[in-house]
């Protein structure tokens, strides 16, 4: 194991004192919790809203009289206790972020709040698509992003990781689509629209989901399959054909799968993430149909989800690291297991150089650059960045190279059993870690350097050095090209999206427009059909002024909602005047397709 390069010791501050009140939610589940929901809703596409009653099982405490809930630009149209007694209820100005607090008033014995409500035409949650922005334009489709606290847009409760409870559903919606919710799934189409639903695992708010769409079902073993549009279904199945192996695999990793059935449902592209790990169904962008099952670790990413995140969860959004550090991590291990090692070894070496980048660009002193984050008075979704992932995969890795796989797998095994449908908190989980793998061991607590990583700016000096013999290979072809190889003469039989990337990640800055020409004449990447390689390629040809890409790119910006490849190209565009320019005029253009969460990212980077 190597250093990160270029990394010096780092001033560590005191660790943050900690507690379980989350920041982003005016919940007070220490009083009164939710346990339960029950939901009956209507789907309208005509006024773009879902309508209907939300019950909830409450628990109260510690006998209050108040029930606090979170809610965002909800029409609340009355609210019943157990079997239809009036309450009184209150809603406050909103807060920036959070939307506003809804107070219920309740009594001790109170068992049931029943809210009857409607969302908002401009719901942050939902995402309301015509026709035209589909695969087969032919219905329009519904999709609900809840993470991080979207869930308050379309339903009234307690929108914190830290709070898990059950749900049952009934979704009416018109006859010609099919419902699904992060529950359990019927694969055939209802006649009469109607859909019932059950989640008998308990899960965080930002799980919860639902997509209305023209989808059709294909089986790819006893306990898993994929949903998409009649166009995509094929296509995704056979992208999708090692999905029983993975969770096979992830089950011989760290225990048994505890939700039943994994499937993976294909969304269209203005689906602004790559995947969203919602329980049974994970919803998925269209972008990682790449026709040679090139960048199927994302779903591995999601399915691990199913054990970190899922299972044991965040207990605030500070805490993200929590769910994402080790899901990285366990991705990984899953494609190692069933891709070999060399190809996992791609993967990471990738996403160090990601990481890398990400530092720099926030400064290595930057508070953001920490695992355990200050979201104060910030919208959650800020935390959303390789810090998390990748900072903190490498901080696991890091233990693993410490005190060696086997140990470490143990621990991760004891880790999710013993905190199984539990939300943690980084506080306990460096408790947990001292307790069951340090065990007062100096050394080896120095050799982890825990509070170096989870407190501390940038990356520590004992991150991990990753090496890959076959990105090697495209680091190689891409400095022969830069010293006068032609592009044609270039040995690049068997690369796959990875090594392409590697390739265009190693060129100049700014190439000219013949050297881009000749790549272009060569590979075809204007074209390319491939979006982790567009995104690359792209911002070449934004920052040489390629103007041969500008349509294929402005097509590209238009038709792909995933914020991963529109922050870095609409961010290159940005830094002239002229590109900003273009940029705006594309974005008027592409914003209607957008969802919410990348609307706020592209205009903040535009100014709009």
């Amino acid at each position: 194991m190597a250093a990160c390069s270029g990394d010096k010791e780092k001033t560590i501050e005191k660790p943050i004192v900690m507690n379980n009140k989350d920041i982003h939610s005016f919940a007070e589940p220490e009083n009164a919790v939710i346990h339960h929901i029950d939901l009956d809703l209507t789907v309208n596409f005509e006024n773009k809203t879902i309508s209907g009653t939300a019950i909830l099982s409450i628990e109260n405490k510690t006998g209050t009289s108040q029930l606090y809930l979170d809610t965002r630009d909800l029409t609340i149209n009355g609210i019943t206790l157990d079997d239809g007694e009036k309450t009184a209820y209150s809603i406050l100005d909103p807060v920036e972020y959070l939307g506003s607090k809804l107070t219920v008033a309740i009594k001790p014995e109170t068992k049931k709040v029943n809210i009857t409500y409607s969302t908002s035409p401009s719901a942050a949650a939902l995402q309301w698509l015509d026709p035209s922005q589909t695969a087969d334009g032919k219905h329009p489709f519904l999709f609900t992003q809840s993470q991080a606290i979207l869930a308050r847009t379309w339903i009234p409760l307690q929108d914190s990781p830290g709070i898990k409870f059950t749900y049952n559903a009934t979704i009416k919606c018109p006859p010609a689509l099919m419902a699904l919710m992060s529950a359990e799934n019927d694969t055939t189409l209802h006649s009469d629209g109607i859909y019932k639903f059950k989640m008998p695992q308990r899960i965080s708010s930002y799980l919860m989901a639902l997509s209305v769409g023209d989808l059709r079902f294909k089986s790819l073993g006893d306990n898993c399959g994929v949903f998409a549009e009649p166009s995509m279904i094929e296509k995704s199945a056979w992208e999708f054909a090692d999905l029983k192996k993975m969770i096979t695999s992830a089950e011989e990793l760290y225990g048994p799968y505890a939700w039943g059935r994994y499937d993976v449902l294909v969304l269209p592209p203005s689906f602004p993430f790559g995947g969203m790990e919602n329980p049974r169904i994970t919803f998925a962008t269209p972008t990682i149909i790449a026709g040679d099952r090139s960048l199927v670790a994302l779903v591995a990413h999601e399915l691990a989800h199913s054990w970190s995140g899922n299972l044991v969860t965040n207990a605030t959004w500070n805490d993200f690291w929590l769910n994402e550090g080790f899901t990285v991590y366990f991705e990984t291990r899953i494609m190692e297991k069933i891709y070999g090692k060399d190809y996992a070894d791609m993967l990471t070496l990738l996403s160090l150089g990601e990481l890398k980048e990400t530092v720099h660009a926030m400064g290595d002193t930057s508070r953001d650059t920490h695992l355990y984050l200050d979201l104060a008075g910030r919208d959650p979704d800020e935390g959303v960045s390789d810090i998390a992932y990748e900072k903190g995969r490498f901080f696991l890795t890091g233990i693993e190279i410490a005190i060696g796989r086997e140990k470490w797998d143990a621990f991760v095994n004891k880790y999710f059993s013993t905190f199984a449908f539990q939300s943690m908190n980084t506080k306990n989980f460096l408790e947990y870690l001292e307790k069951e793998l340090i065990k007062g061991d100096e050394k080896l607590r120095k050799q982890i350097n825990a509070n170096a990583w989870v407190y501390g700016p940038g990356l520590p000096p004992n991150c991990p050095e990753i090496k890959s013999t076959e990105l090697e290979k495209a680091g190689k072809a891409a400095a022969d090209f830069k010293t006068g190889t032609p592009a044609k003469s270039l040995v690049t039989t068997g690369w796959t999206t990875h090594h392409w990337v590697y390739f265009l990640r190693n060129l100049n800055d700014s190439l000219d427009n013949k050297k881009m020409q000749e790549l272009d004449t060569a590979f075809g990447f204007t074209n390319s059909g491939n979006s982790e390689i567009q995104c690359e390629w792209y911002q070449h040809a934004i920052a040489s002024r390629y103007e041969v890409a500008y349509p294929a790119m402005e097509k590209f910006l238009i038709q792909v909602g995933r914020r991963k490849f529109l922050k870095p190209l609409y961010s290159e565009l940005a830094k002239t005047p002229e590109g900003l320019e273009m940029a705006r005029a594309i974005y008027k253009k592409a914003r209607p397709g957008y969802h919410a969460v990348a609307t706020q990212t592209i205009d903040g980077i535009l100014g709009k």
